[in-house]
């Protein structure tokens, strides 16, 4: 099959809620339906992605079970348990290699942030990373979590992301690459390069833009769910 014929039928198959029942989307998407009912509010939805894609990495169901640790702790009240600024702060693990400690960390700047601002959708990835995740300047990045955290928070076509976020268009974001991903689109062709670094992600999400130019991140699913 012709490669863009195959992803977007890949796109239509794998952008499918119910492939995510077990994935750590699954926490901001709790957040975000209590906030479109008036139960939660902004910064809760927006906390929740932070924390989340912050363990996305590993088995599933392994990020899914530190990620409700993470809630319990807060008792599933992000922005209230950010602002109180009461952190569990031990040298022991969250989540794989993640320590409680980095977690407090991320507390605290989340509660520093959002002294002067309503919402993180005003930074750009690289601030992302400085700001609130505590790294050092990088642009040339890929920034996995951080683009997975703006592919749930922008796209909005109302199946598996959320659609928070108003003022970014689909159609400026740049592909979640992890290692499967980079498989995929290289084994499709789209991308020359020979390791999962920036330049490869701005390719395949170039690549993407001609298939899918007003949301190229559905695109995401599609080399998700390749299976070669």
């Amino acid at each position: 099959m012709e490669t863009q014929t195959l992803l977007r039928k890949l796109a239509l198959e794998h952008n499918n809620e119910k492939l995510f029942e077990q994935d750590p989307i699954i926490f901001p998407k709790h957040f975000s339906r209590l906030y479109r009912e008036g139960n939660a509010t902004l910064q809760d939805v927006e906390i929740s992605a932070v924390i989340s894609a912050h363990l996305a990495w590993g088995r599933r169901d392994m990020i899914v079970r530190d990620c409700r640790r993470a809630f319990d702790e807060m008792e599933w009240r992000p922005y209230e348990y950010v602002n109180k600024g009461l952190y569990r702060d031990e040298d022991i693990s969250l989540h794989r290699t993640i320590k409680w400690s980095d977690f407090a960390g991320i507390c605290s700047r989340l509660k520093w942030f959002y002294t002067n601002n309503s919402t993180l959708e005003i930074l750009s990835p690289d601030q992302m990373r400085t700001e609130i995740y505590g790294q050092k300047s990088d642009v040339k990045a890929t920034n996995k979590k951080i683009h997975m955290l703006r592919r749930w928070m922008v796209r909005n076509d109302g199946i598996v992301d959320l659609g928070i976020w108003k003022n970014i268009s689909p159609s400026e974001l740049v592909i979640p690459l992890d290692v499967h991903v980079f498989n995929s689109a290289k084994k499709l062709g789209i991308t020359t390069r020979r390791s999962p670094d920036y330049k490869a992600a701005i390719e395949i999400t170039e690549y993407l833009r001609k298939v899918f130019p007003d949301d190229p991140i559905i695109g995401d699913f599609a080399l998700f769910g390749y299976d070669f």
